[in-house]
């Protein structure tokens, strides 16, 4: 069953999804959260967002939300590769960390995938000829959205682009009494260059081959539409396309076919870019990520994904 309420159950996802205005409330920061991580680790070209220990997590959302931010999307980087079976007790303490040590004044994302966890790198299962195996993915990623939403999650966000993982995730949201717990889907990701940073955050580069087979082509429109509209018919709640700068031609589109609010991820090699350029004293870093953030808003991006979000407040931003 199609559920309005599901982003009107709190003031920050009617904030989010805000048709009128623009601010800190519709920028989402991503947080790393590494298992077995000793201490706080850099990620090449994203300035101030670290790869995180468990116990340094808390800390850092604390400073987050004393700087204005309000959402959060969780990206889990489990010790262990494994092959199925995958184990998501680590997961469970970080998002039960994030809720204990914000008060409730955080809602949380959490990316759902399974790059970080296979020992492939791929966001998906594979069987023993090398060919994907959709039911056993669709088996592995709604188990963890379930654990996600046991231990406190607001949202889950699927990022694999494998077919029905929306429909089957809603389904087993809803079976678990999470009827409420919206969908933000990665629903017109491309298979991309710029994603480079984070990779080496999430430890999720392919160990052969690449993610073409499911991710979208890049000179594809059409697939692109179809895939959020198909996201759409499966039960999800706010859509997204990936990369953010390099899609914003498709984000009034897809919003006006879908009837749903559509964002933006600047993606990590988008971001990275605009760092660099300000290492060779060739942009003010402040003005340059201000500037393509109101671009795709001006683009009709409902909300923006940005490793920058921790600075909006600096930069201005009610």
């Amino acid at each position: 069953m199609k559920r309005l309420q599901r982003l009107g159950s709190s003031a920050a996802l009617r904030d989010l999804v805000a048709e009128i205005g623009f601010g800190a409330a519709q920028l989402v920061q991503p947080l790393f959260v590494v298992e077995g991580l000793a201490a706080p680790e850099p990620v090449p070209g994203l300035g101030d967002n670290d790869r995180l220990p468990l116990s340094e997590l808390g800390a850092r959302v604390e400073r987050d939300l004393a700087d204005g931010v309000r959402q959060f999307m969780l990206f889990v980087v489990p010790a262990a590769k494994q092959t199925r079976g995958f184990d998501a007790s680590f997961a469970a303490r970080a998002i039960e960390t994030v809720k204990a040590r914000s008060s409730g004044a955080a809602t949380l994302w959490v990316d759902t995938c399974l790059c970080s966890h296979t020992a492939s790198g791929h966001c998906c299962l594979h069987d023993a000829q090398g060919r994907q195996d959709l039911p056993g993915t669709l088996a592995e990623l709604s188990q963890l959205a379930q654990v996600y939403a046991d231990a406190g999650a607001d949202g889950i966000a699927p990022s694999d682009m494998n077919d029905g993982r929306v429909a089957r995730l809603r389904s087993t949201l809803d079976t678990a009494g999470h009827d409420l717990v919206p969908i933000m889907s990665y629903s017109s990701k491309f298979a991309s260059n710029l994603y480079g940073p984070f990779r080496v955050a999430a430890d999720s580069a392919p160990q052969h081959g690449d993610r073409r087979s499911y991710q979208l082509d890049v000179r594809s429109a059409r697939a692109a539409q179809a895939a959020s509209l198909r996201c759409a018919e499966e039960g999800a709640d706010l859509l997204m396309v990936k990369p953010g700068m390099s899609s914003i031609d498709l984000i009034a589109g897809i919003a006006a076919r879908t009837g749903l609010p559509v964002g933006a991820y600047q993606v990590s090699g988008e971001y990275a870019s605009l760092t660099l350029l300000a290492r060779e004293g060739l942009a003010n870093f402040d003005a340059a990520l201000l500037e393509s953030w109101y671009v795709m808003r001006r683009a009709g991006a409902a909300f923006i994904i940005t490793y920058g979000a921790r600075r909006a407040r600096a930069l201005g931003l009610p």
